[in-house]
Formats: C-alpha cells, structure tokens, sequence
C-alpha cells in the first residue's frame, strides 16, 4: 500500500549522525515541513542540524495528495465569524504567499508545478457556499460560483478558486533536500532545554524546531488536549475522467479528486484514527459506480493533525519554552500550511517579528466546544480496560483490519500488527 509518490520517485540517502555534535538549530523531524525549515535556515546562512527517527518523507509526507492551495475547505467565513476580517485576511496572505513560494521554488529545482482552479462543492447546502463566496468577496480573493463540475455528482453549488498548483511532492522535496545537513535514522530518545539525546549521539543547540507531525513532547503546550488525527484513503485509477482541476466536498466525510498524469486521484473515506470509517471500501464503491472501466494502480492512507478551531499550531512549544518550537496541526492541509510554517520559523529562530505569530499561536485559548469531546474520547479510552496498550499516554488500541495496525483512538498513534511503531505521538514499540 505504498503511495503513487514512492513507487515512482527515487530517493537519495543520508548519512545517521555519528557521535556528539553542536548545531545552533536543531531541526526534529525529516518531513515537509522539516526539510522546508533546513533549507531556508541554510538559504539565509543559519548553522542547522535536522534529524529524522528514519528516513526523510518516509511518514505522513509521503502520502499526501500534494494540492496547493489557499482554499482549505470552507475556512473564511468560518474565520471571520470567529475571529474577524483582519484574522481572514492574514490567514489568506500567509497561504497565498506559501503558494507563490513553491511555485518559485518548483523553477529552481526543476520539478513540474502543474498550475490548476481549486473548487470546493457541495451536494446538500447551497447556503454554505453562498457564505463563503461572500467571505471570498469581502478578502478579495478571485473566485466564482458555480453550479456545474465535470465530476459525476450532483452538486447544488460550488465555489472556485483560480491559478492554485500541484505538484509531485516527492519529487520536489527530494531535489530541495539534495545539498541539506540531514541526519537520517537519528531517533530522539530524551530532550532537555539546550541537548537533545539520540540513539546515535547527543546534539546541543540553541533553538529546536518540533516537526514531527504530531508533537512528541507531552510536558509541556498540553497538544494531546487539542489535537486529535484523521485518517483518510487514497485511490489512484487509470481509466477514469480527467476533472481537469482539484476538487473537494466540503463535508467532513467527502471526496476529494485531482489527476497526476494518467491517474485519478480519489480521496475520501474519513474517520478519527481508532474509529470505524469507509476507509478504501468507500472509494472503491464509488469508483465502480461512476468510473466502470477503470482500474485501480495504487492505493494508500493518510493521517492528519486537527486542532481545535481549524487553524494550525505555529510558533514557541509553550510560553515555558523560549528556545522550543513547533509546527502542527494542518488539518489536512499540510502542503501550505508546511510552507507558511516554515517560513514563519525562519524568522522566529532569527528573533525576527512576524506579522503571522498571534494569528497561530500554539498558546492562544483552546476553550473550545470541541475540547470537552475530546477530553471524553481520551478518558473513555484510558478507561477502557483491554490490551495492548499505546505507550504514548496508556490509552486502549483498537485493531484497524484494512490497514492490519493497532491505533490509538486518543492521539493516533499507531502500531504493526506486531507491535513495531508506524505512527507518532508514540516514541516507542509496544511491549510484548
């Protein structure tokens, strides 16, 4: 079940770290938004270690479907409710600039930046897009209604968005990471504030950077109180329509789709990590019901980070933390938000202001209506009196049987079905 991305993308290797080292920046974490940190700390001339538990893009990176866009679903309106038009419009700056930066970026390494309309659709509440179209109007973001998608759906109303991109991730960030200071198979075994120690030796910094999907830092910034992941599912067909742009429901549990050369790309089948959901099974019925002739060539999942109030975590771990710092919680759009992150904690690093910093402090208030559901799923499964257990913080695994994995319904770790660790918060195997 490996992505499209890894079985047609080469990539290179790096050296593990050997012995003890001194960085002024140590970067945790050898995903996107890990390798997009090193590579503008070592643009600007800043002295940059960045260690990877693995191998790079060898987690959730590798299984995004790489859309690259400002429109995160039905975001604006929901913002400008919350939070006002100044907060709207900042958010919208910081993603629209993150699109720009790769696709600048995609000309210098050479990797194709496929430049595409982005839509959001509905099939049961035109009001909703009617609001956001509103909110779009308000920010001054080009866009149109309109009623009619080249998907084989029926739809009441849709939103698009014009000149938004996606790419090959893998390819892109193999190429940026070519020249960078990477330390692979490098796990972090204890942090304190100024040493880190790892299985392969210990390395003192000045400041770190936190980029692990997840926060694996439980002591400090409270993250396994507000956020909580979501696995989705991924089909690539052949044969099927070309919809000739990317499109995503703007319910919870919708589909999404966008083409990569011959293939379709269909996503959806949504459920919190531990939960039953459609998984692959949704995906395929829908893909024998509307694409007929087609066949599927690959298949994966994916996982995302979700906060609270639907904006990422960006900036100081915690306000007891000076010299800590993190990037999580995309909800589900990892591709700018990696970008806006890591632009951000360029300038944060550097002791530089950033017009972005309140806008996603992971400090800002998590009283929320959500926060209490959470907090009861956690109990419920720390409750639960069954085996085995996730070593994260104790909370009982539920066996997932498409993906044949243990996972935690609290944080979203997850295990193989023997035991070894397949995703983080947990930092360990699980005990036999």
């Amino acid at each position: 079940m490996n992505s499209i991305w890894t079985e047609i993308t080469k990539k290179p290797n790096f050296n593990s770290l050997d012995g003890n080292i001194k960085t002024d920046v140590l970067i945790v974490g050898g995903g996107l938004t890990g390798i997009l940190c090193a590579y503008m700390l070592h643009d600007a001339g800043i002295d940059y270690t960045l260690i990877e538990a693995n191998e790079i893009c060898s987690g959730i990176t590798k299984n995004t479907t790489a859309k690259i866009t400002v429109q995160h679903g039905l975001i604006y309106n929901n913002i400008i409710g919350k939070y006002g038009i100044k907060a709207a419009k900042l958010y919208y700056k910081a993603n629209s600039n993150a699109v720009g930066h790769y696709e600048n970026l995609c000309k210098i390494f050479d990797c194709r930046f496929e430049t595409q309309d982005a839509v959001v659709y509905s099939t049961t509440d035109k009001t909703k897009i009617s609001e956001e179209h509103k909110a779009y109007r308000e920010l001054g973001i080009p866009s149109e209604v309109v009623t009619q998608i080249p998907l084989p759906l029926s739809i009441i109303g849709a939103v698009k968005i014009y000149n938004q991109g996606q790419i090959n991730p893998l390819e892109f960030l193999y190429n940026l990471s070519q020249k960078l200071n990477i330390k692979e198979n490098t796990r972090l075994v204890e942090i304190t504030p100024d040493c880190v120690k790892t299985d392969r030796g210990n390395i003192c910094y000045k400041k770190a950077i936190i980029a692990t999907h997840f926060p694996i830092i439980n002591k400090h910034g409270s993250y396994f109180m507000k956020i909580y992941q979501h696995r989705s599912y991924v089909l690539a067909l052949e044969n099927a329509k070309n919809v000739s742009g990317m499109y995503i429901e703007e319910k919870k549990k919708g589909l999404s789709f966008r083409n990569f050369d011959k293939y379709l790309l269909l996503g959806g089948g949504s459920h919190r990590t531990g939960k039953k959901g459609g998984c692959w099974h949704e995906l395929e019925c829908f893909a024998q019901k509307h694409y007929p002739k087609s066949r599927i060539a690959y298949r994966w999942a994916t996982q995302d980070c979700i906060t609270l109030d639907s904006m990422p975590y960006i900036g100081k771990y915690s306000r007891n933390t000076p010299n800590l710092f993190v990037a999580t919680g995309y909800n589900k759009w990892g591709f700018t938000s990696s970008m806006v992150a890591a632009e951000m904690l360029c300038d944060l690093v550097q002791e530089k202001k950033n017009e972005y910093t309140e806008l996603f402090s992971p400090s800002r208030s998590v009283i929320h209506p959500k926060l209490a559901g959470n907090a009861a799923e956690a109990v419920f499964n720390l409750l639960t009196p069954t085996v085995p257990r996730c070593p994260h913080m104790g909370c009982a695994l539920k066996y997932n049987k498409y993906e044949h994995t243990w996972d935690c319904p609290c944080h979203g770790s997850r295990f193989t079905s023997d035991g070894k660790l397949a995703d983080n918060p947990a930092t360990q195997n699980l005990k036999r």
